[in-house]
């Protein structure tokens, strides 16, 4: 199935996880924030949120350092 993370269209299992999904991608949990159709999901939720096809995935990373 699709979705799309921050507008770039991705090809992802059916049944996949927030969770999953953001270890698939490499991306750390820590410093990351994530809005599924522009509704923010709380991390307590990232391990029972299933995605659907044509989700549209924001994550949005904190930098640190100047």
């Amino acid at each position: 199935m699709k979705v799309y993370i921050n507008q770039n269209e991705t090809e992802v299992p059916e049944g996949i996880t927030v969770k999953e999904l953001l270890d698939r991608q490499q991306i750390a949990a820590e410093g990351t924030a994530m809005a599924i159709d522009n509704k923010l999901v709380p991390k307590s939720e990232w391990s029972n949120r299933t995605l659907a096809d044509g989700d549209k995935i924001t994550l949005i990373r904190a930098t640190f350092g100047g």
